[in-house]
């Protein structure tokens, strides 16, 4: 190995790393505010970067069905909630949330999957179709069992996970696909040959990261969601609902793992079960962080980038163990 080599492979480590430690956030997050080890999140990866393929071919995503399917039975769980303890007037907000949102959002898929719009227009509806199943997950999966124990909610994780990924091969199929880049270009640095992609990767999740961190300082719901994460119980006391910081955690989570499967849809082709061993090395960033500190988690993750890339050059069939 000579000094050309490294420099190659750190290039690389770092741009599956910058990936890798937006998810760690994702799962920080999830954690910290739920008690959530939160395994499905590789499954928003997978279902967003499928979405984006497709859409790009000029078919319909099967994220449709999901979001629409799953939106029903968060609003009859809802519906049912509300009619035993006669608060009626949260049907219209029921209605609206889980059923008219997703039903625009698949009208809206379905009418622009054929006109192949422009890149920018297709990433957004991928989002729109994507993020929110983090509540609807959140809602159906978690909520009725809030104040389960960490195994138990882990379990629950391991059902909702293996579910979704039963979905995906159902209405994405056993096929591979892979996205058109958002730039072509490429430059030269020295002996690196850098594509746009990759500083879109790593471009992308600082400015995440970034927003994220102005998020929890700045705004009344991240200083919330900060609250429910240090002392879940005083949170509820001063008047912080624990539903809606975990439904605002699961769309925080849902987000980062669509912007995930977005970014990497055009370096890698993805599968319906791609995004597990991705969160995977998410979730191991975040225990290198110790589960506790959000940078310690990005540093974390960069380093599992490092350690994959350079592991892929000396035992390339030993790289993911």
């Amino acid at each position: 190995m000579n000094s050309d080599i490294v420099l190659w492979l750190v290039q690389d480590g770092i741009t599956n790393g910058a990936i890798y430690g937006l998810l760690a956030l994702g799962l920080l997050l999830v954690f910290a505010v739920t008690r959530v080890i939160f395994i499905p999140q590789g499954e928003f990866i997978s279902y967003a970067a499928l979405s984006l393929a497709l859409l790009q071919d000029g078919r319909l995503p099967g994220t449709v069905f999901v979001l629409v399917g799953g939106g029903l039975v968060a609003a009859a769980f809802d519906i049912v909630l509300a009619v035993r303890e006669n608060a009626l007037g949260r049907l219209p907000r029921i209605i609206a949330v889980y059923v008219l949102l997703p039903a625009a959002m698949a009208a809206i898929a379905w009418w622009a999957a054929p006109r192949k719009l422009d890149l920018w227009l297709q990433v957004l509806i991928v989002l729109g179709l994507v993020v929110p199943l983090g509540p609807i997950l959140y809602r159906v999966a978690y909520q009725p069992l809030a104040n389960a124990s960490v195994l138990v909610l882990f379990i629950i994780s391991m059902a909702a996970h293996y579910v979704l990924t039963g979905l995906g091969l159902v209405f994405f199929g056993g096929e591979g696909l892979r996205s058109r880049a958002f730039s072509d270009a490429k430059f030269q640095w020295g002996v690196l040959n850098i594509t746009a992609q990759s500083l879109w990767v790593v471009f992308a999740s600082l400015v995440l990261m970034v927003v994220l961190w102005a998020f929890f300082e700045r705004s009344i719901w991240g200083k919330a969601l900060r609250a429910t994460a240090i002392n879940s119980i005083g949170a509820r006391l001063v008047g912080i609902p624990t539903e809606l910081s975990g439904s605002l955690s699961f769309l925080l989570a849902a987000f980062i793992g669509a912007v995930s499967g977005i970014l990497i849809s055009p370096i890698t082709t993805i599968y319906y079960d791609t995004g597990f061993l991705i969160g995977l090395k998410g979730f191991v960033g975040a225990i290198l962080g110790g589960m506790a500190s959000y940078p310690l988690a990005v540093l974390g993750a960069i380093v599992v980038g490092l350690l994959e890339s350079f592991s892929s050059f000396w035992a390339s069939n030993l790289k993911e163990a």
